[in-house]
């Protein structure tokens, strides 16, 4: 304490009577400055980052660590430049080259931050099996879009550089730009709300208004596909699916009900034709046994008495196959147990006239 009140009147005397030993001295001072800050970030705060459970901390602190202690150095440098205050237009020349350097230093730095959270995210939710890792990579290229604007911005700023005309340029342009692509970003902003409200998801079966059914494959910014059973891709610009009608058939549970209807001859035992049914369905491995099966008797036909067999499937896309199954074992047996299914006929009597 003695040393500092000893010598600091007679440095702050030096520094007066020469500007240059001046500012030679905060340059310095700024070096030890940023020496203790460069200390201090290696011995303390990285052993606290390290402590803890996530990597993305340690990838920060790495990214920011040299940007740190570097702007301590060049704010050091723009003090001195300002304190030896040389003749014109140097002083401006020196502070904007400086001031310059710690916007780019800052503005690469900030945009791998951004880089590095928005990686950091997708995997966390592709992991998770989440929906929606598109919206973080479109989100964080737009920040780091205008992380890199307003670096450009500061710049010139920096340098006195009147940026009205550019500005007005730019909008003039951006309302070309949106003029012309009108389709894409309405498929853009299309696909935006289909992954924010997510009516379906990946592996979802849709049926679109138009009678296309299949399994959703891709969701993208610009269109979402889907697989038919047929083994078609079917691809759908968002902004088309966005204003039409969409059955998922996947939600809110994935099951999906299958409707048999069957029709038996009058006269047969209406409970023998249930049991049959309820056995069949039973005994099949792709139907769901919660809930379980059930037989309706729907109502007394032209020729039968119309029954409908309902059931689950674990899958939508299961529905085709258990249908098969189930109608070839309903129909095996029928045949067993004697219960006639009938068919539509007529009885035409012909009347022979005497002349």
């Amino acid at each position: 304490m003695e040393f500092l009140q000893k010598w600091l009147p007679q440095v702050w005397a030096l520094m007066n009577e020469s500007k240059i030993i001046g500012g030679i001295v905060i340059v310095v001072a700024f070096a030890i400055l940023a020496w203790v800050v460069d200390f201090i970030i290696n011995r303390v705060l990285t052993r606290l980052v390290r402590k803890s459970k996530f990597r993305l901390d340690d990838q920060i602190l790495e990214i920011l660590h040299r940007p740190v202690w570097v702007s301590v150095v060049l704010v050091g440098a723009i003090t001195a430049v300002q304190w030896i205050a040389p003749r014109p237009p140097y002083p401006f020349i020196l502070t904007a080259l400086l001031k310059s350097l710690l916007v780019l230093i800052w503005a690469f730095a900030i945009n791998r931050v951004l880089l590095r959270i928005m990686e950091d995210l997708i995997s966390h939710w592709r992991e998770a099996r989440r929906e929606g890792s598109e919206i973080i990579g479109l989100v964080g290229n737009i920040a780091r879009i205008l992380v890199l604007a307003g670096g450009a911005f500061l710049l010139l700023s920096t340098w006195k550089i009147n940026i009205s005309p550019l500005l007005a340029s730019a909008g003039i342009a951006g309302v070309a730009v949106a003029l012309a692509a009108k389709e894409t970003l309405s498929n853009f902003f299309g696909g935006v709300t289909v992954l924010l409200d997510q009516p379906y998801k990946v592996g979802d079966y849709i049926v679109l208004d138009s009678g296309e059914r299949g399994e959703v494959v891709q969701i993208g910014l610009r269109s979402t596909r889907i697989l038919t059973r047929d083994d078609v891709q079917i691809s759908i610009p968002n902004a088309i699916i966005t204003n039409t009608k969409v059955i998922n058939e996947s939600a809110p549970e994935p099951r999906f009900r299958v409707r048999i209807k069957v029709g038996v001859a009058y006269g047969s035992d209406i409970d023998q034709v249930e049991g049959v049914l309820l056995k069949t369905a039973a005994d099949n491995p792709l139907v769901s046994p919660k809930p379980e099966p059930r037989v309706r008797f729907r109502t007394f036909g032209d020729s039968s008495l119309d029954f409908e067999l309902l059931c689950w499937a674990h899958r939508p896309h299961d529905k085709g196959r258990i249908i098969h199954e189930l109608n070839r074992e309903i129909y095996k047996q029928f045949n067993q147990e004697g219960i006639v299914i009938p068919f539509p006929q007529r009885d035409v009597h012909v009347y022979s006239q005497g002349e």
